[in-house]
């Protein structure tokens, strides 16, 4: 006997073919999706449906669900949740609070294959890919657990995992995410971070609405493939290749991130190679002063170089940003997730 189906892996135009194989009006599946868009776990709960169809569909589905394994609280006000999944794996998400709303950083995998050096998730290895509804209940269980003053308006994918590696199921949950039956999110407060997966990079702007940020971390071929394997399959010519076909909207434009660390990539001649390099994008650059962790082998940039590098760029007419690093007290920071049990 096949399990049952989880709901929250359904579409809407998914959702209303089931419900018409089952012999019901296809209108049923908006009344399904509004109340699992709530929160809600629980059919009996699903107030203005009949208590038939309530109890068929406790019968014939089920709605998954993510337990806290554990919630930690920055001196900053960051909360990193290590997340249950139904098999006993775990992910990290974590709550970033900014100027009068909240910014949830959402992971796609459970580990990563890709292997940069200076990221703790990449010590796992791949253990396995997300769902789309284990993206979605993200969300929907930070959401309900926390009851802060702000709103949760901006989700970023930058988590554990290479969210591009999980092509198929991270399109699925963007929909989800952004469909009017959905959560409704306005495509401009998604972004979509990648380490470098050339050839996904156009896909994902031609079937899913998202902002896009690539990892660089280095401005030329030999410090970047020492840094981050995936370079040696997809170098720099191919991957900014890559992001001038991203279909980008008018008025956007592609970030940039940029983890300085000590006496590898943090040089002012490598400041002014990357001005280069990124000649004619409309470009936002984000600078990451390394988030150190166990035994990394690399120390952050100093402060004063940090500042250096920044300048050389916007003295390029680069908009520049130096990320300021938070929750690195509870090892929620950029590169910090592990999302192990202790």
């Amino acid at each position: 006997m096949s399990n049952p189906p989880d709901l929250k892996e359904f579409t809407l135009p998914e959702l209303e073919q089931l419900m018409t194989i089952w012999g019901h009006p296809p209108y049923r599946a908006r009344q399904v999706l509004k109340w699992v868009y709530k929160g809600v776990n629980d059919f009996e709960a699903m107030t203005d449906i009949s208590r038939a169809f309530r109890q068929e569909l406790a019968r014939r589905a089920y709605l998954s669900d993510l337990r806290i394994d554990r919630e930690q609280v920055s001196r900053d006000g960051s909360r990193k949740y290590l997340l249950a999944l139904e098999d006993g794996n775990c992910v990290e998400s974590v709550l970033i609070p900014e100027e009068g709303h909240y910014t949830l950083c959402l992971s796609t995998q459970v580990g990563c294959a890709l292997g940069c050096r200076f990221c703790a998730t990449a010590r796992r290895g791949l253990v396995r890919n997300l769902t789309a509804g284990e993206m979605l209940n993200q969300i929907l269980t930070v959401r309900r657990h926390f009851t802060g003053d702000w709103p949760i308006t901006n989700l970023v994918f930058m988590g554990m995992g290479e969210p591009l590696a999980n092509f198929p199921a991270l399109v699925r949950a963007l929909t989800m995410i952004t469909a009017e039956w959905g959560l409704n999110f306005s495509p401009r407060r998604l972004t979509v971070s990648t380490a470098g997966l050339a050839p996904l990079i156009p896909r994902l702007g031609q079937e899913a609405r998202a902002n896009l940020t690539v990892s660089l971390n280095a401005p030329d071929d030999e410090t970047r493939s020492r840094i981050m394997p995936i370079n040696r399959r997809y170098p720099l010519e191919t991957l900014l290749q890559a992001c001038r076909d991203f279909p980008l909207p008018r008025h956007r434009r592609v970030t940039f991130a940029y983890v300085l660390l000590k006496g590898i990539n943090d040089a002012p001649a490598q400041a002014r190679q990357l001005a280069r390099l990124l000649r004619g994008f409309r470009a936002k650059i984000n600078l990451i002063p390394l988030n150190a962790y166990g035994d990394v082998p690399f120390e952050p940039s100093p402060e004063d170089r940090v500042l250096e590098f920044q300048d050389i760029l916007r003295q390029a007419n680069y908009t520049v940003l130096t990320r300021e690093s938070r929750g690195q007290d509870i090892q929620a920071a950029c590169g910090q997730l592990l999302g192990e049990r202790e």
